[in-house]
């Protein structure tokens, strides 16, 4: 008997000499997946915050139309914006009835402080438009007590609607020589006047939103200057959503580095810094886009 034996094939697995990435050509991938990396995720970035951005758009376009609403059912009459404080009276006859803190105040979370308030009817009960997706701004013991986030972000011009006991005539004695607009047909220019925006986290406290300190006494040296009292958001690369009085609405981007204040959670009094010259820019859009002199 005869036995043949086969002269196996190679393996088609086998590998070839020199098949190998040697230690040089993998440095160089890693290097080339790094400088992409770093190109791309400035990018990438930048993309998602001018989408929160558009979202934000939406949300104060939403709230402008809600409060034009109201005024209709109203006799043209503009919801209460009062100022309020931790310690004032809470009222559902103002368009929101909670003050932003930094403590674990049931106002930062409570949602039926805005469904219960002026406006919660004519935005149909959906509280997510108070909020911008890019707030996420929390004190230490907020995070530690497991929130994701504060309820509200946004705030009302303070010389739109009716201030209640700070009404002067036609005025407002926290920004005198200027109209208090009851009324949307008091404006003389609605194009021109905002009504919501997205206010920093540092100074957001109630829902009405006053810039300027000098109004209310604020002097260096015995002269009287301007200085933010509540500053605007800058979260969408630089810009704040503003909408205005006819409908409209638009992201405004800052050119003073000095309005760019860290996301930070404290007290507004460290907003309260004079506008120095060189710096005004960003100061004078915001007051004269306020109202008009009186």
């Amino acid at each position: 008997m005869i036995i043949a034996f086969r002269t196996p094939k190679p393996s088609v697995f086998r590998l070839k000499v020199g098949a190998a990435f040697t230690l040089i050509e993998l440095l160089a991938v890693i290097a080339i997946v790094a400088v992409l990396a770093a190109i791309l995720l400035p990018a990438l970035a930048g993309a998602r915050e001018r989408s929160r951005g558009v979202y934000c758009l939406n949300n104060t376009r939403q709230l402008t139309l809600a409060w034009r609403l109201y005024a209709d059912d109203h006799e043209g009459l503009l919801p209460y914006n009062l100022v309020m404080s931790e310690w004032s009276p809470r009222t559902n006859v103002n368009w929101v009835n909670n003050v932003m803190s930094w403590d674990l105040n049931s106002d930062n979370t409570n949602q039926a402080t805005i469904t219960g308030a002026s406006l919660g009817p004519y935005v149909a009960g959906v509280t997510s438009i108070y909020h911008c997706p890019s707030d996420q701004t929390l004190s230490a013991a907020q995070s530690a007590a497991g929130w994701s986030q504060r309820v509200r972000s946004y705030a009302v011009n303070a010389m739109v609607g009716n201030p209640g006991t700070n009404s002067a005539g036609s005025g407002n004695p926290n920004n005198p020589g200027y109209r208090q607009f009851f009324k949307l047909e008091q404006m003389p220019q609605p194009t021109e006047i905002f009504m919501f925006l997205d206010e920093h986290p540092a100074s957001i406290d109630d829902g009405c939103f006053l810039p300027d300190l000098a109004g209310m006494g604020w002097q260096m040296n015995g002269v009287p200057v301007s200085a933010w009292k509540e500053l605007p958001a800058s979260y969408h690369n630089r810009s704040a959503a503003f909408s205005f009085a006819d409908g409209h609405a638009s992201l405004h981007r800052w050119q003073n580095s000095t309005t760019l204040a860290p996301t930070l959670p404290y007290t507004p009094a460290v907003v309260a810094a004079p506008v120095v010259a060189g710096a005004l820019q960003d100061f004078a859009w915001v007051m004269g886009h306020l109202s008009v002199e009186d």
